[in-house]
This record gives C-alpha cells, structure tokens and sequence, in this order.
C-alpha cells in the first residue's frame, strides 16, 4: 500500500470517507493538485486553499459517497437550477 509524507497535527481538515475508500479518494486529489494525506491515524486530510480545491475535494469525495441515482438527481437539479445576475456588467 502507497504511503503518504507525515503531517503536522492540524495539518487540514478531516475527510470523512469509509478506509476502504480513503486512497482511491486521496489519489485522485492529488492528480487534481488538491493538497491531501492519509497519516497513519487512517483518517484522509485535505488542505482547502482556494474555492476551487473546495469544488474538487466534494466532487472527488462524492463519487465514492453516492449512489448513481443521486448523482443524476443532484446534476438535474443543476441543470434546472436559474440564476440572476445582477451584477452590471
């Protein structure tokens, strides 16, 4: 099994995934360049600089925490989903 660096303890925001998932999760992260571990605690840390690591952190973290159906349910709702802007442009 892969082996992350030690982090400080601290170091980013717990992860609630199943162990089973916690790599799968923490490997595709990484190929996103979303700072992550998993330390020896078993625990999968993610380290959220930017809104865009926030963005992928939840779409990595939701593939393995939801069904099919709820993912098609979440991107109709998307899709359907109006917004205003009233920023002048």
């Amino acid at each position: 099994m892969n082996k992350s660096a030690p982090v400080a303890p601290g170091w980013g925001h717990v992860a609630t995934v199943r162990r089973c998932d916690r790599w799968s999760i923490y490997h595709r992260l990484q190929e996103l360049n979303v700072p992550c571990a998993c330390p020896a605690d078993g625990t999968l840390r993610v380290e959220v600089n930017h809104a865009t690591d926030l963005v992928l952190a939840r779409s990595a973290i939701r593939q393995f925490l939801t069904c099919r159906h709820e993912d098609i349910t979440w991107l109709e709702r998307c899709w359907e989903t109006q917004v205003v802007c009233t920023a002048d442009h």
